[in-house]
């Protein structure tokens, strides 16, 4: 469903120039869930920004679906693929309600049935038809997260790419939002990226992932071996050993790559 391979980035000029991604490569079959976990600054959200279209000066190739997508994309793209937003807090228009938000991509897409398709999302996300005309500020973070959720579903893409979507809610809210989000790629068979630094989150929710270090993938895992424990590179079982919480002995051990 996704084939990214030799995928490169720069940012910056002359002296100040960045290498943030070096030849990143990875495959995703149809209906599955792959995480990219790394610590903050390793590339995973820029491996995002490129594949929604919001990079366009990146190398390398992109394919969806089996079609190479270029720098420029088209509504079909975005049809397509949807990505939902790391902060529930500043992805939404503070001056548009739920209704607006939603209705709008329907729109630029050129849907009908629209109020229908609006009612039909919130139901799937655990929003009632009275959560449509409030404004982002009368949600809560879990629920704002929820609409983005829903505004990403309506125009019914097959991929979704989903970029830290629960670090911003506390923990309750964000178990919530991940029994959701598998619920609903179950029900439509939907493809996900997801990126996130919490090996636990993706051990739940994706079936293999990608370990990323500055710029490049150290290591392809599955679920069983990040929940096992069987990692090869150092930089992962460093990163298995700092999800378990503080531990003064394993700290004292741990290296710069």
């Amino acid at each position: 469903m996704l084939n990214i391979s030799n995928l490169n980035i720069y940012f910056g000029h002359g002296s100040e120039k960045n290498h943030a991604l070096k030849d990143v490569s990875f495959e995703i079959k149809k209906g599955e869930s792959f995480g990219l976990v790394g610590e903050s600054g390793s590339g995973k959200s820029t491996v995002l920004n490129c594949i929604s279209g919001l990079l366009n000066h990146w190398q390398g190739t992109i394919e969806v679906d089996g079609e190479v997508v270029s720098q420029k994309r088209d509504l079909a793209f975005y049809r397509k693929v949807q990505l939902v937003f790391q902060d529930p807090y500043g992805s939404l228009h503070p001056r548009h309600t739920i209704d607006r938000t939603l209705k709008e991509p329907l729109a630029i897409h050129k849907f009908t049935d629209i109020n229908h398709r609006v009612e039909k999302v919130l139901s799937e996300v655990d929003l009632g038809s009275q959560f449509r005309f409030r404004y982002p500020h009368q949600l809560s973070g879990g629920q704002r997260q929820r609409v983005a959720v829903a505004r990403a579903l309506i125009l019914e893409p097959e991929i979704i790419l989903l970029d830290e979507p629960t670090s911003a809610l506390d923990v309750s809210i964000q178990a919530e939002v991940l029994n959701l989000l598998q619920d609903i790629r179950k029900e439509r068979n939907l493809t996900y990226v997801m990126v996130s630094h919490d090996l636990a989150v993706i051990s739940y929710m994706c079936e293999n992932c990608a370990v990323m270090s500055q710029g490049s993938v150290v290591e392809m895992i599955s679920a069983e071996q990040l929940q096992s424990g069987d990692l090869s590179q150092n930089y992962t079982k460093q990163l298995f050993t700092a999800s378990k919480g503080y531990d003064r002995a394993a700290i004292d051990l741990f290296q710069d790559f």
